[in-house]
């Protein structure tokens, strides 16, 4: 039986998962600007969960009902707690498990997953086998190699024998981080490669994609099936929405203000406190006049009240 991802409009595009960015309220703010195909969460370590429990995890499973498609990401190396959260990322009314192999980090790397994955393919074979226990589409994200770019060909293809639903792949090592341009120009070897060994897997490009207009060009170019939009967002927060306009002073700070007010919302749920907001502040307040100015006050605010008066002074 197809997943939910064979039903999507082709190209789909995806919010990437990036950690302490992806939560609750900012899937709001960015389903109001424009609305992405599939949200997918923050990274959500299956380990720690499995020995502390949701305490472990704060709110980066909160949902709401309203976000369709999602899919947990989750990363991890020991199959039995993939396997129970993946159980439980079920029972939450996920739609799908997407497995983390590509993450850059060192805390995710010592501990044998995010781009660690890639230098034990027996381990990620073993994790993608224990979250298909939940019943639900699985896939994968993960980078070309960990250090050489040429390392793309056997790792994907041992990815697309795991028989995933969809493969994301950022266009860049790990080594390389965000330091190099994506590698576009493997695109076609890359959809060539799914094609021969898997070509029921899905295929979706991560890395340097702009915006919508961005992604449907890459689409009519390569034949891919999607484009995941990550630091896109930071630039454009209407970035999934076709316009070819550059947002008002008066829309990004309307969308500041939903922020605060789902920020209030679910603080309690999310447990965070307020200084986790200033890294979106610069999402909102930007290419107008005294536009620095405005983000040095509101970076020596202390609550999303004070947050709110600053804002207010604007004229």
């Amino acid at each position: 039986m197809k997943s939910f991802w064979h039903n999507l409009p082709r190209p789909f595009f995806i919010l990437a998962p990036m950690e302490a960015v992806t939560d609750v309220v900012f899937r709001h703010v960015v389903a109001k600007a424009g609305h992405p195909d599939v949200f997918f969460t923050e990274f959500t370590n299956a380990t720690g969960w499995f020995r502390a429990g949701d305490k472990a995890i704060g709110g980066r499973l909160l949902k709401t009902e309203d976000e369709n498609p999602i899919v947990a990401q989750l990363w991890g190396s020991d199959p039995e707690a993939m396997a129970a959260l993946s159980q439980r990322c079920a029972q939450l009314g996920y739609d799908g498990i997407d497995i983390n192999m590509g993450c850059p980090d060192q805390s995710a790397i010592k501990g044998g997953g995010g781009a660690d994955m890639i230098r034990n393919p027996e381990r990620a074979a073993a994790i993608i086998g224990a979250a298909k226990t939940s019943g639900l589409p699985v896939s994968v994200k993960t980078r070309l190699g960990y250090t050489y770019v040429d390392e793309w060909r056997d790792w994907l293809k041992f990815i697309f024998e795991q028989d995933i639903d969809l493969l994301t792949i950022h266009l860049r090592t790990k080594k390389e981080m965000s330091k190099v341009p994506a590698h576009f120009e493997l695109i076609p070897e890359i959809k060539a490669l799914r094609d021969a060994v898997a070509p029921s897997t899905l295929l979706v490009i991560n890395g340097d994609v702009r915006d919508r207009t961005h992604g449907l060009e890459f689409a009519e170019t390569y034949g891919i099936d999607g484009a995941m939009i990550g630091r896109g967002i930071f630039s454009n927060p209407f970035c999934f929405t076709s316009r070819t306009t550059t947002p008002t002073r008066d829309e990004l700070i309307t969308l500041l203000r939903t922020h605060l007010d789902l920020f209030d919302e679910y603080q309690s749920q999310m447990g965070r406190p307020f200084e986790t907001l200033k890294r979106f502040f610069k999402i909102y307040i930007r290419d107008f006049d005294s536009a620095s100015l405005l983000r040095d006050r509101l970076m020596h605010c202390k609550t999303t009240h004070e947050v709110r008066e600053t804002i207010d002074l604007i004229k």
